[in-house]
């Protein structure tokens, strides 16, 4: 019998006992975790198709440890700029193992409960506790149509999704947002990053102004005067 189900964010066909690895769980090691969003359910010939999640069925498994993944190289240039830029980035993972599928009798979950206080055992130590964790929710996107933020001398696509995910998705939302408050918000993201003058260029590009910005960003690298 195998499911296919979505954990943190991703789809995973998995089987009793199958190790596997996923986005970072809020998750102590050793606690038990349910997943509900399950898609698809097969147990020989008999396959049952969710439209999208099956109702009553779960996957629940065992939080074994958290980890980062390999190292992946992320290379920036510009032709013609001088520019470019190297950075590393590995993956925060968590290692479960599928502990049993339920076809049908699961509760389902809308938001992730809060672990609550760790029971203790009679020999004083405290037992895991089982949390149970509903589909990830995805970022909060703003209103508005998306602009496309890279176009800010030294955004990447890594920079232009935090910001995304942030609620900034327009130069004039960008614009209107102090340096300091952006570089707060990419802190996270690899690589020294100056935002001082990303506010700036995104109002020229929120006014339309593309060839005095491009005049400006000629004498720009990474987003800071040569």
């Amino acid at each position: 019998m195998y499911a296919i189900v979505e954990m943190a964010g991703q789809q995973f066909k998995v089987a009793k006992d199958q190790k596997v690895y996923v986005h970072r769980l809020q998750v102590e090691e050793g606690n038990k975790v349910t997943f509900d969003n399950v898609l698809l359910l097969a147990d020989g010939s008999n396959v049952t198709i969710g439209a999208p999640a099956i109702d009553g069925a779960a996957v629940e498994a065992k939080v074994v440890k958290h980890l980062k993944g390999d190292k992946v190289i992320v290379f920036h240039k510009k032709r013609r700029k001088g520019y470019s830029k190297k950075n590393g980035h590995r993956q925060s993972l968590t290692e479960i193992v599928i502990e049993s599928i339920i076809s049908k009798g699961a509760k389902k979950t809308e938001t992730k409960k809060a672990a609550e206080p760790k029971a203790k055992k009679a020999d004083g130590k405290a037992a895991p506790v089982e949390v149970s964790v509903a589909s990830k929710p995805k970022a909060k996107k703003a209103t508005g149509k998306g602009d496309d933020l890279k176009k800010v001398e030294g955004i990447g696509p890594k920079i232009a999704e935090t910001l995304n995910a942030a609620g900034i998705s327009t130069f004039a939302e960008l614009a209107k947002t102090d340096a300091a408050k952006i570089a707060e918000i990419i802190a996270d993201v690899r690589g020294n990053h100056v935002t001082d003058t990303w506010p700036k260029q995104a109002q020229l590009a929120a006014d339309g102004k593309w060839d005095e910005l491009q005049k400006w960003q000629d004498e720009l690298d990474g987003g800071v005067a040569k």
